[in-house]
C-alpha cells in the first residue's frame, strides 16, 4: 500500500473545507509538527532557470514518497507514514556549495532537470531539523520568470495560479504538494508508468481564462473524472491567503 493512499481519501473533503479552516492549527502540538525539507541548489555565478528547478523539486518530493524504502518495510515508512497522516509541510531552503554537498548525505532524493538541481529530505520533526538544513536560508530563494515554452507531449502538467505570486520557494513546495495528490489519485498502471519516467512533469503557468476553465470550483471529484484535474489548496501559512489554490495539475493535458 502507497503511503500516499490516505491523500485520496482526505482530497475533495480538504478542498470543500471553508477558507478559515485551513490554516486551523488548534489541534497541533507544536513540538510534534513535521515538515518536509526541499533543497533548491541556487548558486550565486551559475543560477538556475526557474522553471526547470520547479520540476525537479516536484519530481524529488513525490520520488521520496514513492522509493522503495517508503514502503512498509522501508527505513523511512515510519516518518513520511506519520507526516501524510497530518498535515502536509514542506519548506523549501536554498543551498550553494559546499551546503550543497552537505545536504547530500541526509536521507532523501535529488532530481536533475536541465540543469537544475533539488533534492527532497525525509520528512520529520521540524524541532529536530538536522543542523545541515537547519542553518540554510528559507527567505531569498528568488529566479526570475523564465519561457519554458510548450509543455511536453506526454508529461502531466501542474499549472501556476497566474493570479498569486509566489517566490521560487513557496511554489516548489506547492507543486510537491500537487504531484503527490496526483500520485494518490491514478491507478497502479498510470503510476508505474510514471514511475518509469522518473516522476517528471512540466510546470507552466496559463493565461486566467485557461487557469478558470480548469479549476475545479465545487467539484473536485468531477474534474478529476472529466478532465484528471487535482488543485492543491494552501493553508496561507506563508505568502498567500488561507484557502487560495495554488496549482491545478493535470494528468493528461489532451483531455480539455
Amino acid at each position: 500500500m502507497s503511503v500516499l493512499e490516505p491523500l485520496a481519501a482526505r482530497y475533495a473533503y480538504w478542498l470543500g473545507l471553508p477558507a478559515e479552516d485551513t490554516s486551523d492549527t488548534s489541534d497541533e502540538q507544536p513540538d510534534l509538527v513535521r515538515a518536509m525539507p526541499v533543497i533548491l541548489r541556487i548558486e550565486r555565478a551559475e543560477p538556475p532557470r526557474r522553471t526547470p528547478l520547479l520540476e525537479a523539486a516536484a519530481a524529488a518530493a513525490l520520488a521520496v514518497c514513492l522509493d522503495e524504502r517508503a514502503e512498509p518495510e522501508g527505513e523511512w515508512h515510519d516518518q513520511l507514514k506519520a507526516w501524510v497522516d497530518g498535515r502536509i509541510r514542506k519548506v523549501a531552503r536554498r543551498a550553494r556549495g559546499t551546503h550543497w554537498q552537505a545536504v547530500q548525505e541526509l536521507p532523501g532524493i535529488t532530481v536533475e532537470i536541465d540543469g537544475a538541481e533539488a533534492r527532497a529530505l525525509v520528512p520529520g520533526l521540524v524541532i529536530e531539523t538536522p543542523k545541515e538544513v537547519g542553518r540554510l536560508q528559507i527567505s531569498g530563494s528568488e529566479l526570475p520568470p523564465d519561457e519554458p515554452g510548450p509543455a511536453p507531449d506526454g508529461l502531466p502538467v501542474l499549472f501556476l495560479n497566474p493570479e498569486v505570486s509566489m517566490t521560487v520557494g513557496k511554489a516548489s513546495a506547492q507543486v510537491g504538494h500537487a504531484t503527490m495528490i496526483l500520485a494518490s489519485l491514478l491507478a497502479p498502471d498510470e503510476l508505474a508508468a510514471w514511475a518509469a519516467r522518473d516522476y517528471r512533469c512540466a510546470v507552466r503557468t496559463p493565461t486566467i481564462a485557461r487557469w478558470k476553465a480548469l479549476h475545479p470550483g465545487n467539484d473536485p471529484a468531477g474534474a478529476w473524472q472529466r478532465r484528471g484535474v487535482v488543485a492543491v489548496r494552501d493553508a496561507g501559512f506563508t505568502e498567500v491567503d488561507p484557502g487560495t489554490v495554488t496549482v491545478l495539475a493535470q494528468w493528461n493535458p489532451s483531455r480539455g
